[in-house]
């Protein structure tokens, strides 16, 4: 069954296997998830879950926000994102107006309605995941760390050291095309990475414990999806 959580990226250490061999891995706090809305196809064009996560204070939050989260007799979470290509509910059950009021439901064992929570025990060991985060943003950056571009000669007076050099296009059309290589913001993008691997699933804790690192900042939401 595919899963997917929300939650927060505490930072990198290293664990030892069963041969003792150090494996870095990146440390993902994601405490239970509630289920607060599911989309339809037949009403929305496209079927989805969404996800509600990330624990937080009320004063945090405006008042619509936690209208839409107690509908789903969910607590304050800062962090609420859809998910597509997992299990829904059968049409019709735990939904109310919009697929986001009633919590009963008549729905089958296993199935997802809304009010349900998702924890990291969706999880297994050796899981292949993608995980999608805000990139820690690096300012702005001139072509040779942002694009790799190689440097200029730097003897005989040349002036061209760390310049991206000619970018024109002559006297016609005497523009810069757009999408052009060029210096500006590197990171603070989002961005997904694929193939990680799950190392270790914490129930007790609800970390997930993932192979190398991961997109995003210290303390940056991530969301982590199952491929296939």
């Amino acid at each position: 069954m595919a899963a997917a959580i929300i939650g927060t990226k505490l930072g990198m250490t290293r664990v030892f296997d069963e041969d003792g061999t150090a494996v870095p891995v990146t440390v993902i706090e994601a405490a239970p998830n509630v289920i607060t809305a599911i989309r339809r196809s037949e009403r929305d064009g496209y079927d989805a879950l969404q996800l509600a996560g990330v624990p937080t204070s009320e004063r945090k939050l405006t008042k619509g926000e936690l209208g839409h989260l107690k509908k789903a007799n969910a607590g304050a979470m800062k962090a609420i994102a859809e998910f597509r290509d997992l299990e829904l509910a059968p049409a019709g059950a735990g939904e109310g107006e919009g697929g986001e009021g009633e919590v009963e439901s008549d729905a089958g064992e296993g199935s997802r309605k809304v009010g349900d929570t998702v924890s990291v025990t969706d999880f297994e060991p050796g899981e292949k995941v993608k995980i999608s985060a805000v990139s820690i943003g690096k300012g702005f950056q001139g072509t040779i760390r942002r694009h790799n571009f190689s440097r200029g000669p730097v003897t005989h007076g040349s002036h061209n050291v760390r310049a991206p050099g000619s970018a024109g296009a002559s006297a016609d059309p005497a523009r810069i095309f757009p999408g052009q290589a060029m210096p500006g913001q590197m990171g603070a993008r989002r961005v997904t990475q694929r193939g990680a691997t799950v190392f270790e699933v914490d129930a007790d804790r609800n970390l997930l414990l993932v192979k190398g690192s991961v997109p995003g900042a210290k303390n940056a939401t991530v969301e982590v999806r199952s491929v296939g």
